[in-house]
């Protein structure tokens, strides 16, 4: 099991976090928190001394600054990159062939280690390429990193994506957590957290509320009011 740098989400996952081996998409609307389950688990992986891949459409620093706002600080200890501006190997887009030669080619100097893959890409990547291209590079980017003793943690945005390529795309993955955020009548609203499915666990029915704070994401059972 690899911790997802959550306490209260790994005891939901069998208490020790995602399953080996796996990997596991989260799905949510932009600004729900799912970027913050990727901090988590990358800096839990640099504290245990495992080799962490960050894969991000965005600029090294963005990302920087915006885990600090969580309470993670990459400085001291850093993942390394595949960006489209920073450190490390650049992402383009454009160039899916070469995307998969770099994850492949950091994963085999790697390959001793623990592997943790953190990507926020696929979302913009089914954006500009057909979906078949898409299902495609992402079926043999989850069977090469499943060679290695490695766990994947990607993200996929909710409202983007026709239903069917949203149900494709989950049917990938080993895992699949949904974010959203439900009204509860008036102007309240309540972040709430599924576990869809998991591999080696038995179906998890429920809703669980979660917040966050400078120094962790809380996570509780929810029942909504009668």
């Amino acid at each position: 099991m690899a911790s997802t740098g959550i306490t209260a989400l790994d005891k939901l996952l069998g208490p020790e976090g995602y399953p080996e081996r796996s990997a596991v998409l989260v799905t949510g609307a932009p600004g729900v928190g799912k970027q913050a389950l990727g901090y988590s688990f990358i800096h839990s992986g640099l504290d245990q001394g495992d080799f962490c891949l960050y894969v991000t459409r965005l600029a090294t620093r963005e990302v920087l600054k915006d885990a600090k706002a969580f309470g993670v600080n990459f400085e001291n200890k850093a993942p390394s990159w595949i960006s489209s501006d920073g450190a490390g190997f650049r992402y383009d887009y454009r160039d899916l062939t070469g995307l998969s030669y770099s994850i492949k080619e950091v994963l085999k100097k790697n390959s001793e280690r623990r592997i943790r893959v953190f990507a926020d890409v696929f979302s913009p990547l089914l954006m500009l390429n057909p979906p078949d291209a898409i299902y495609k590079f992402l079926t043999q980017l989850i069977a090469d990193v499943k060679q290695y003793d490695s766990v994947m943690l990607a993200t996929l945005e909710d409202g983007m994506h026709e239903t069917q390529v949203m149900t494709a795309m989950e049917a990938l993955f080993d895992g699949v957590i949904e974010l959203k955020v439900y009204r509860e009548g008036g102007l309240s609203y309540v972040p709430i957290l599924t576990i869809q499915k998991m591999l080696g666990m038995p179906p998890q029915p429920g809703y669980f509320r979660f917040s966050f704070s400078q120094n962790a994401m809380e996570v509780a059972a929810y029942a909504q009011r009668t």
